[in-house]
């Protein structure tokens, strides 16, 4: 079954953010990843080099808290724009399921595809509006 997590996005100051979440956590971060750590042909913009572009911190059972800084190439964030409902599937194909029947009707951002990252991964806004990344970790099993 899939496990739901908050990702938030931030204007530049994920690391400060997550650092004080995990001061009351207590947890240790699972990933850190800059947007320079990225293959040279995805980078959009020299400004973003060190900057988040992924971070991710257990606060629990199965939950877990991500985040990342938006992209300068996204331009500037506005309030709405800076939190998604976060799938992470646990097969392929549940991801596509998840993926194809939560954005029927909706807007696709980003294609559901193999990534770099070593996941199937895709990003949409229902025809609601709400924001949702679908994510299948191939490292995880």
């Amino acid at each position: 079954m899939a496990a739901l997590n908050p990702y938030l996005n931030f204007d530049g100051n994920t690391e400060e953010a997550f650092n004080f979440y995990k001061s009351v956590f207590g947890t240790e971060f699972l990933v850190v990843s800059r947007f320079n750590e990225m293959p040279p042909e995805f980078l959009q913009s020299p400004e973003d080099a060190n900057k988040i572009m992924h971070i991710s911190l257990p606060i629990g059972g199965k939950s877990v808290l991500m985040g990342s800084d938006r992209s300068s190439a996204f331009g500037p964030m506005t309030k709405g724009d800076d939190c998604y409902i976060a799938i992470q599937a646990d097969s392929e194909e549940e991801a596509t399921k998840l993926f194809n029947g939560l954005s029927k009707g909706g807007v696709v951002t980003m294609p559901l595809e193999k990534t770099f990252w070593n996941a199937y991964f895709g990003m949409f806004n229902d025809k609601f509006g709400k924001q949702w990344m679908i994510n299948f970790d191939y490292n995880q099993n």
